[in-house]
């Protein structure tokens, strides 16, 4: 209720207004106070037909406190203006945050229906409150006595990121361009919501059918058991299934001997959203690159990329396509390499053909076993799920001291999400965290983190403990058996986790700066630094049992298992890179895109001397970081923050794995920071210099001899 009676004193709601709201939040349960263990939202009581309403009231209260910011009579302050409006939004976030994350991991024709109806009118209210002049006069009259107001550096750094917000936002155009702003805005909103609703509806659509256990020939029984499991759960008993979803595609491509199929399969992965029917995505593209890039120009930018950027570490295009350019020929010469060595093993196998990008995956896996004696289909035994989780939350115990303590009095939104309270050492709550690894038709593919609420401090002092969700895609128990991860998968969850732990251990007082709310090229060094850790043998013996006998994972294999590590880094870095020129190729251009989007990739690709063996990460149809995510002229910064995290866990390396004092370190100035200054100096804080490439190249195995 304090929120509410915070509405009565700083806004001009009549009482009588304000009784009429509480009443319509009593009657929905995503308004009203959440009355559950720590405020975690009630999913047993909310429906589908709860959430426009809520978004709608969230809206109305939001704008209602502006109007009380605009129309107060004193002097504007930081906390009357500034402060007011980083508080403005908590109901409708609070409601959008449970929104957008059962829209992305439990989604269904009605949530999709809603995101489209919200997503105007959410931009609307965003436009509302950027392009209100009045309201920029107060932010304005603040910033210029910023260097008077005795603010400390966290609240120096609200008030500088809210004046830009502004400017970037269109507050200094024209009433006539700013009206064209808003149209531009609104129509980027819905478009990207149909271009991820496409991919996900083009991968629940396509299949691949084999009724004929021949054609099986290679794969594991494992994965022969997922397929069967598939298409039982399709109506298609007897036969296998087997899908777009990577658990389903790529050890398909790894192991299939039939090579039709794995032709079939991976031009099925490859075009997700480029088939030529109702879900294509070249049309919905075209048009927001070429509306991102009007609205640059708007804005006084020369193009999308140099407006995006400007916010970021690396400031400007020129720095992003100098970091590609170092690492692209390096990784072209190891990806050669490693082309070589595949086509010998073809020729070996008594074949003709020139490899081709279906063949890679299946030779480089037949390589590895012959060269390294490493078989990743032989390593799932020793990644059991629980195992893993559990070894996962003893190292951030090792590290930091932090207890994950299963519970299950929690509401949930699927019976398969599971949840943990997350205590520190001393025994004080950091916050709640859910966990949801499995595929499911209504989660789109991926893996990512969210929270369902920011940290932040209340009005009386009290740090409010966020609410954390890590959501995956990995294979899935099959029979008797167990989930049991690939290496790809392990590595993927402790990411997520890195993640996860910026969100848990921020310790700010303003929501906007929360946790994971910095820069793209700043956000994935949490994340990336923890995937260091997977591999190291003092590591392993915290998870990696056999789950049948119990065995450690051997030495010997632990062994192989490192000296293989390089191999693939030249396929790995090249399909990466590929994307983030792709990237920079739509956001860095200064005209409108006209040309057909597959030609637009081969001309690309002829540009940067791409092989066609290694097929971009992500094509442009299902693109979903730049076109439906936050990642739009931003991909490069999962290399970038791998320099940094490169370059960080090198201190790990040198002072012990489970050093504490340098856990604490990074905890101190990247981990509890957030977005309360200037990623470079949080950086040096820890590090004590600007970030080293050299750690990376040796890492990658990209050092020219």
């Amino acid at each position: 209720m304090k929120f509410f009676l915070m509405l009565l004193v700083f806004s001009s709601l009549s009482y009588a207004t304000l009784v009429a709201e509480i009443k319509t939040l009593n009657d929905n349960p995503l308004l009203e106070e959440f009355n559950t263990p720590h405020g975690v939202p009630p999913f047993d009581k909310i429906e589908e037909e709860h959430f426009m309403p809520a978004i709608l009231q969230g809206i109305e209260i939001q704008q209602g406190i502006i109007s009380a910011i605009v129309e107060n009579p004193e002097p504007p302050t930081f906390y009357n203006t500034i402060v007011m409006m980083d508080n403005s939004g908590a109901v409708l976030s609070r409601v959008l945050l449970v929104f957008y994350n059962l829209a992305s991991a439990n989604t269904n024709e009605k949530l999709q229906a809603i995101a489209q109806e919200a997503a105007p009118k959410l931009s609307a209210n965003s436009d509302d409150i950027i392009l209100n002049e009045q309201l920029f006069e107060r932010v304005k009259a603040v910033y210029e006595q910023k260097n008077d107001l005795g603010l400390d550096p966290d609240q120096f750094k609200l008030l500088e990121d809210t004046y830009r917000s502004f400017v970037r936002g269109g507050a200094l155009l024209s009433e006539g361009k700013k009206n064209r702003l808003r149209e531009i805005n609104s129509r980027i909103s819905v478009l990207t919501l149909q271009f991820g609703d496409n991919v996900l509806a083009d991968v629940n659509n396509w299949k691949l059918v084999i009724d004929n256990e021949e054609e099986l020939a290679g794969l594991p029984q494992s994965i022969r058991s997922a397929g069967a499991k598939a298409a039982e759960d399709a109506g298609l008993e007897g036969k296998w299934v087997y899908t777009l979803h990577p658990p389903s595609a790529l050890p398909f491509l790894t192991y299939a001997e039939n090579r039709d199929l794995r032709k079939k399969m991976l031009k099925g992965y490859v075009n997700r959203g480029n088939m030529d029917n109702e879900f294509d995505n070249k049309q919905i593209l075209t048009e927001i690159t070429n509306l991102r890039l009007m609205r640059a120009n708007m804005l006084g930018y020369e193009t999308h990329a140099h407006f995006v950027l400007e916010e970021g570490m690396a400031k400007d295009p020129e720095t992003v396509n100098n970091l590609l350019e170092q690492l692209w020929d390096p990784a072209l010469h190891v990806a050669e390499e490693e082309r070589r060595m595949l086509q010998e093993m073809v020729d070996k196998d008594g074949h003709d053909f020139e490899l081709q990008a279906w063949d890679w995956r299946y030779y480089a896996e037949k390589v590895r076993l012959a060269e390294f004696d490493v078989d990743d289909e032989a390593l799932r035994p020793y990644f059991e799920a629980n195992n893993v989780v559990n070894g996962m939350f003893e190292l951030v115990n090792r590290l930091w001291g932090i207890e994950f303590r299963k519970v299950n009095h929690l509401p949930v939104y699927h019976e398969e999400v599971e949840t943990y309270e997350v205590y520190e050492e001393d025994g004080t709550l950091l916050g709640v965290f859910y966990m949801d690894l499995f595929p499911r038709a209504s989660k789109r593919s991926g893996a990512w983190m969210s929270s369902f609420r920011p940290q932040s401090v209340d009005e009386d002092g009290n740090r409010v403990i966020p609410i954390v969700t890590i959501v995956c895609n990995f294979t899935r128990p099959s029979g008797d058996r167990p989930a049991l991860f690939s290496i790809d998968e392990v590595t993927t969850l402790y990411h997520e986790m890195g993640h996860a732990l910026h969100g848990l251990m921020s310790d700010v007082r303003y929501r906007g700066q929360a946790g994971t709310s910095v820069s793209r090229d700043f956000v994935e060094l949490p994340s990336q630094i923890m995937e260091n850790w997977v591999t190291e043998p003092e590591v392993l013996e915290l998870f990696a049992f056999h789950y049948e006998t119990g065995e450690l994972i051997p030495a010997d294999l632990v062994e192989r298992m490192e000296e293989s590590a390089l191999f693939g880094t030249g396929f790995r870095t090249v399909e990466y890179l590929a994307s983030s020129w792709l990237d920079m190729a739509y956001y860095h251009r200064t005209e409108p895109l006209e040309k057909d989007i597959n030609l637009f990739e081969e001309e690309l690709s002829k540009k940067i001397n791409r092989t066609e063996a290694i097929p971009f990460r992500h094509a442009s149809t299902h693109f979903q970081h730049i076109f439906s995510g936050g990642y739009s002229a931003n991909y490069y910064s999962y290399i970038w923050s791998e320099v940094l995290d490169a370059d960080a866990y090198s201190v790990f390396r040198e002072r012990g794995l489970f050093d504490r004092a340098t856990a604490q370190s990074f905890r101190d100035h990247i981990l509890s920071t957030g977005g309360t200054a200037d990623p470079m100096e949080l950086y040096k804080r820890f590090r004590g210099s600007e970030p080293d490439i050299q750690p990376l190249l040796e890492r990658r195995g990209l050092v020219q001899p």
